[in-house]
């Protein structure tokens, strides 16, 4: 969890489970980057605390919120009050965001 000023990102049970397997998956060719790619993706998560309106609306099952597109991921996240963000997940674009239990019905 990353915070500045007024401004705090929370992620997500979900979110944290797709980092670690995209960790895992890139750890079997090289842990060097693996970890590179974990950093950049929290530097690209961390933005959000300058710019919490980057990226655009995520326009996917009515839910309200935006996604910020990192290199092959789509970060989705919202707003769970005024000065709190949600990472809901970092989705790889090569998988379905049907399957993705981030959006599943049960929310």
């Amino acid at each position: 969890m990353a915070k500045r000023g007024s401004v705090r990102i929370e992620i997500l049970p979900t979110a944290k489970i797709d980092l670690k397997e995209i960790v895992d998956f890139i750890a079997q060719g090289s842990n060097r980057y693996a970890v590179l790619e974990k950093q950049l993706i929290i530097n690209a998560i961390n933005q959000l605390l300058d710019f919490p309106n980057l990226g655009k609306p995520f326009d996917y099952k009515s839910i309200d919120a935006r996604q910020l597109v990192f290199k092959n991921y789509l970060i989705i996240y919202r707003y769970k009050t005024e000065t709190v963000l949600e990472i809901l997940t970092i989705h790889h674009h090569a998988r379905s965001i049907t399957n993705n239990p981030a959006f599943t019905d049960e929310d």
